[in-house]
């Protein structure tokens, strides 16, 4: 239960939307598109608000005659920050989730609710990191919800795939920021790391992106959140035998190279989803920047529209 009294990020945006999903959990949500098209569920990645998704890549979507639906996972952004205690350092180093700690199947229930809630019966379900270990939850446990899926530079589960390189994992150990100066700094210089700087306004995305989230959030950086996620991917363990009973057609798409979920991920949850198509993109690393959008609207439509 949440409380009530639990502190609140910044005023919403004109276009925020809020709904109660029970037990005191409200999920901040955007809707882009005519509200009667065909739905398209889009879950974002660690530690990532809803607003990380580029304009290019929702409009494009919503421009070929889909309703886009974009969620704040549960403790980030506007959606309901939870009141358990977060993991510490050392825990999530040695992958000791905290056992009053959510799973990534919990994540997935948020997102069948907020479907129920605003009467979606059936979407196309995209998820990228982890939001695609969401995303491939969602589709385990409410088969029934999810038309087709996208699962984008995500992994198994299984700690032998996927796995971030440890130069990754250094960066994501330092302190979090206390000014949005910092955040700016902390979060350009990650996406250097992860992502692919040589994509045409790439940098200046991700620092747009890092001021606008920094300020969304009431001028904090959700640290305890986003802890309290990487101990949901922990609790969750390996999915590897849930994924060879998904049903739903999937599409699989993952960069040549990721530092932040190796590409053995992408090939795993490939061979694992009976008729899973794998698409190995060069230079898109651990990123979706408006210059690729174009490119992986055009994947997803096409495989929307063979679903």
């Amino acid at each position: 239960m949440i409380p009530p009294d639990a502190p609140r990020a910044q005023p919403a945006a004109a276009d925020d939307r809020f709904t109660e999903l029970g037990d005191g959990l409200r999920m901040c949500w955007r809707s882009h598109g005519a509200d009667d098209a065909e739905p398209v569920l889009l879950i974002a990645g660690l530690a990532l608000q809803l607003i990380a998704w580029p304009g290019a890549f929702v409009q494009g979507l919503a421009d070929a005659g889909l309703r886009v639906i974009t969620p704040d996972n549960r403790d980030v952004g506007l959606s309901s920050q939870l009141p358990t205690a977060p993991p510490s350092r050392l825990r999530q180093l040695l992958w000791m989730a905290p056992q009053d700690n959510y799973a990534l199947e919990d994540m997935a229930d948020d997102m069948a609710a907020l479907l129920d809630r605003i009467g979606v019966a059936r979407a196309h379900v995209v998820g990228m990191s982890m939001g695609g270990m969401i995303a491939q939850a969602l589709a385990v446990r409410h088969p029934q919800r999810v038309r087709s899926l996208c699962s984008i530079f995500s992994t198994t589960g299984s700690r032998s795939v996927g796995q971030p390189a440890p130069s990754t994992i250094a960066r994501m150990l330092k302190p979090p920021p206390r000014t949005e100066q910092q955040a700016v700094s902390q979060y350009v210089a990650m996406m250097h790391h992860i992502g692919n700087p040589g994509e045409p306004g790439a940098e200046q995305e991700w620092a747009d992106y890092a001021r606008r989230a920094w300020s969304r959030a009431g001028g904090g950086s959700q640290a305890a959140g986003i802890a309290r996620q990487i101990a949901a991917i922990q609790k969750s363990g390996d999915r590897s035998d849930q994924l060879r009973g998904i049903r739903a057609p999937t599409l699989v798409l993952h960069g040549e190279r990721d530092l932040m979920v190796d590409p053995s991920g992408g090939r795993a949850t490939a061979e694992l989803i009976p008729g899973a198509r794998l698409l190995t993109l060069r230079g898109l690393a651990h990123q979706i920047v408006g210059a690729r959008s174009p490119e992986l609207v055009e994947h997803i439509v096409r495989h929307v529209r063979s679903a």
